[in-house]
């Protein structure tokens, strides 16, 4: 006879949920508990601290919460049901992203998807709904993109019987007008993060700034959410987000995972996720963790280093900033071009045949042959060596990192599509060969990725990188020995970036 296993695991359900998606993430319970650590203990002992979460999805951050004021207020409220009236009807509120979410997050927070209902935790509770609400809105169509979140209207324009993702506390000029003008201590979630805007090649607008600048306008005493790092970099409508961010003392943690797997298991983030803390009564240089590969490096440090715009994403990394930026060189970026160098878009295709007064054009799936007065920008370069760089390259898992494409000769008689980016055309064919040669090692590459927060690689990813003088090659040995890099700081970027083998792209 078979004997079945005594076990006592009884798994969390809400570490077991399937995301509804990347864009919007169920948060799990210990992830959640990391955040509310970064909290001061004496909010879970005090009987007048409000919460809220303004993106409920599964209902974890209440349900986390008020397992802590269960156990700080029970000086306050021996009696166990008058403790939970208290914290559920007084402490806790929330706002659902959907209707679905709310019962969901009802059912979470009070044992029963109906706060009033019998087998509720609390009572006293006035109607269904208690302090978890979910009403529906619309999107405000202007021009064909919600004035609130920037929605395209041929996507999201639908009927009563479909989710309008129209999220009601970034959908009002007002936050405040959901609980009365409550005025909260601690605002906290996981809020969606992009909506598609329409766009080509299922184009998505960021959305998580949104919540984030809203929750501010309710002035909490502390703010911690959990979003894409993409902000880091700024780019599509997060340039001003990340001006303000990065220039703000209150933002005094920030705990950083470049791969987003090893905080959401299974989810795949480009340019991983973070969280922070904003304390409202506080200024002080931020206190930054980063995690890779389950290493944990914490430093305190500014967001922004002295006369500059950069935020160094790894801690570890500081100090080899620190070394090639006291040579004060002309950065790299500056002889990159911008996207579609030659005027010519991404689905330009070539003919097979090279034909009178054509040229070689380098294009995506593959190369082909245009006529010459088809480049409309940039003519002159048409006929002078330079050298080509993927605009787009993109990796995940484990470092090491390639971190870019392949650069590659450029040869007079040749242009590009938007496909890649052109460093700047060069009077001989040596010196397009010592630049190629210094993008190959694993220092310019380094460089690159402690800007490149997304597959996407503009010139502004090479800001860091220092310009050589291209009448000599470049190996790594000579850059780490013209910098002065210690043999720690070596091993770190070697660590983080691989060889790049010769051979075609």
């Amino acid at each position: 006879m078979m004997m079945l296993k005594n076990t006592n695991y009884n798994p969390d359900v809400l570490t077991c949920l399937a995301n509804l998606s990347n864009d919007e993430v169920f948060t799990p319970p210990s992830l959640v508990n990391q955040i509310l650590d970064l909290l001061p203990m004496e909010l879970w002992s005090n009987p007048d601290a409000k919460f809220l979460d303004p993106v409920c999805k599964s209902g974890v951050f209440l349900r986390e919460m008020a397992k802590r004021l269960i156990v700080g207020l029970e000086p306050v409220f021996p009696d166990l049901q008058e403790r939970a009236n208290h914290i559920y009807r007084y402490q806790l509120f929330g706002l659902a992203i959907t209707e679905l979410t709310g019962l969901l997050s009802r059912r979470s927070v009070y044992c029963s998807k109906v706060a009033n209902g019998r087998y509720s935790v609390c009572s006293g509770f006035e109607d269904e709904q208690g302090n978890i609400v979910y009403g529906r809105v619309e999107h405000d169509w202007r021009g064909g993109k919600c004035g609130f979140c920037g929605a395209s209207q041929e996507v999201y324009e639908r009927g009563d019987a479909l989710e309008s993702y129209a999220y009601q506390f970034i959908h009002s000029d007002d936050p405040s007008c959901f609980f009365k003008n409550m005025k909260f201590d601690v605002i906290v979630g996981n809020p969606p993060y992009q909506l598609s805007d329409g766009g080509a090649q299922a184009s998505a607008k960021p959305l998580y700034h949104k919540f984030i600048e809203q929750a501010k306008k309710l002035n909490p005493r502390y703010l911690s959410m959990i979003v894409p790092s993409r902000w880091f970099s700024g780019g599509k409508g997060l340039d001003d987000f990340r001006e303000e961010m990065l220039s703000d003392k209150r933002l005094t943690k920030v705990v950083d995972y470049f791969d987003s797997n090893e905080c959401f298991p299974g989810v795949d983030i480009s340019g991983g996720v973070c969280y922070f803390l904003w304390e409202r009564d506080r200024e002080k240089t931020c206190e930054i963790t980063t995690i890779r590969s389950g290493e944990k490096s914490t430093m305190e440090r500014p967001l922004l280093e002295i006369d500059n715009d950069s935020f160094i994403r790894f801690n570890e990394a500081i100090s080899i900033y620190r070394k090639i930026k006291s040579l004060k060189e002309e950065r790299f970026n500056k002889h990159i071009s911008s996207r579609k160098p030659f005027g010519i878009t991404t689905n330009a295709k070539g003919n097979k045949q090279n034909g009178e007064d054509t040229i070689k054009i380098f294009s995506f799936p593959e190369n082909g042959f245009i006529k010459r007065n088809l480049v409309k920008q940039n003519e002159s370069w048409i006929n002078e060596y330079k050298v080509y760089i993927s605009y787009a390259y993109g990796e995940r898992g484990a470092f090491p990192y390639l971190v870019i494409g392949k650069p590659f000769l450029g040869e007079p008689n040749t242009c590009c599509t938007e496909t890649y980016l052109v460093i700047r055309p060069f009077d001989s064919l040596q010196k397009c060969e010592n630049v190629i040669s210094y993008m190959r090692t694993r220092f310019f590459r380094f460089l690159v990725l402690l800007k490149k927060n997304t597959q996407h690689a503009t010139s502004k990813v090479y800001s860091l990188v220092p310009i050589q003088d291209f009448n000599e090659s470049w190996t790594d040995e000579k850059l780490y020995k013209k910098y002065g890099l210690t043999a720690e700081e070596i091993t770190f970027i070697e660590s983080m970036v691989r060889p790049m083998e010769l051979g075609n792209e």
